[in-house]
């Protein structure tokens, strides 16, 4: 497995797949052509499909540096490589003098068809948790350190940047009020939830409103093209953030604590990206806030010191009970469902911290399992719910307002 690095990407909402993927392209293949006078972009499958309202094409004409770019969007061809397909092609004087045909897969990583990866090397041996926990349990150490021990010297500061910049969304995301950009018309709500305690308010109630708050103002930023990590991409990046720092202000962890929180949880990223997807695209959202569901509940158990186990079922239950998640995003836009649902998950993950607690020892599906299946149901999936807006929450509030699903 590659680094946690590629799980935490620091960049712009609001999607990573359709967002920071294909603006990443861009910037190589306005490199390999600086003879191009003119560059043509097709997009297929779900970049066509929602690409202006993940705003793709602004994010590849902005990387094209001025050059002139016609970016057409193919709703119709079929049989491609990848549900994130585009086609890169540079001009001279009207004549092509490059061609790249481009999945996004992901978590803003890309591959180039028929050209060499230009991923980095992988620093893990280990491609499942089964293995990465029998290491654990024979050298005696925590999920943490299996990951520090892989990981250059300079991990645990990137990391440190990595959680500076997850609270500055949240504090960012807290400060302002409006609406996001889309046409949708949807009122920024983290400022509220944050500030009206219930009249009534136990602690339950609170940690429910604080946790949500947060996340909102995470995701709120995320669909404002503000600065956010992916976690594991940009459509999910709030739950993690979440209910690190409500846990961080309500028992006093420390920074370092967090980064060893932070270290867990993209492992876990990483084993989804291994062995089944992180893309919406191609396995619906359960890929997406499945995953971040996952990833906050290990680091969760992480924080709190728990078992190897314990810390498996956390995340297990997390991805077991997203599985079959619709990935329908109202025209297109990273906001309905997108923003209200990283905050539900925020709060099943502490849920599924909790319950891991006290049933890890009656559990019978592995961590493992639970990642095979999930791909297996996402490729299940019809394509309506897989980030096309053509099923689900997409379709039926586009025919009730007779809207488009963001072509």
């Amino acid at each position: 497995m590659q680094s946690i690095r590629e799980i935490y990407r620091i960049g712009t909402g609001p999607s990573s797949s359709h967002t920071m993927g294909p603006a990443r392209a861009a910037s190589w293949f306005l490199a390999e052509h600086p003879e191009a006078d003119a560059f043509r972009v097709t997009l297929y499958g779900s970049l066509a499909k929602t690409g202006k309202g993940h705003g793709t094409d602004r994010a590849i004409v902005q990387e094209m540096g001025g050059v002139p770019t016609e970016i057409t969007f193919d709703t119709v061809t079929e049989g491609l490589p990848h549900e994130n397909t585009l086609d890169l092609t540079a001009l001279r004087n009207g004549k092509e003098t490059g061609f790249w045909r481009v999945m996004s897969v992901g978590g803003g990583e890309v591959a180039v068809e028929g050209e060499p990866a230009r991923t980095p090397p992988e620093v893990y041996a280990e491609n499942s948790f089964a293995e990465i926990e029998a290491i654990c349990e024979r050298e005696n150490i925590r999920l943490s350190e299996y990951v520090f021990r892989h990981e250059d010297a300079d991990f645990r500061d990137y990391l440190a940047e990595v959680w500076r910049t997850m609270k500055r969304a949240v504090s960012d995301g807290l400060s302002v009020r409006g609406t996001l950009p889309g046409g949708l018309g949807v009122e920024r709500k983290a400022q509220y939830l944050y500030n009206q305690r219930h009249i009534d308010e136990s602690e339950a109630t609170r940690e429910n409103r604080i946790v949500c708050a947060y996340a909102y103002a995470v995701s709120e930023q995320n669909a404002d093209c503000g600065t956010i990590v992916t976690a594991p991409t940009c459509g999910s990046c709030a739950v993690l953030p979440s209910v690190l720092l409500y846990m961080q202000e309500k028992k006093h962890f420390s920074d370092e604590a967090i980064c060893r929180a932070l270290a867990v949880g993209g492992l876990i990223g990483n084993l989804v990206k291994q062995n089944a997807s992180l893309s919406g695209a191609e396995c619906g959202c359960q890929a997406e806030v499945g995953t971040a569901c996952s990833m906050a509940a290990a680091a969760l158990g992480e924080l709190h010191e728990m078992g190897l186990g314990q810390i498996e079922y956390a995340a297990e239950i997390s991805i077991e009970h997203h599985l079959g998640l619709t990935c329908d995003p109202v025209c297109g836009l990273v906001q309905i469902p997108c923003i209200e649902r990283n905050a539900v998950a925020a709060m099943r993950a502490i849920n599924a911290m909790s319950l891991a607690n006290f049933l890890a020892g009656t559990r019978k599906i592995s961590l493992d399992l639970v990642i095979k299946t999930m791909y297996e149901t996402g490729k299940d999936l019809s394509g309506r719910y897989r980030e096309t807006a053509e099923g689900g929450l997409a379709k039926q509030y586009a025919d009730l307002y007779h809207l488009s699903g963001g072509n």
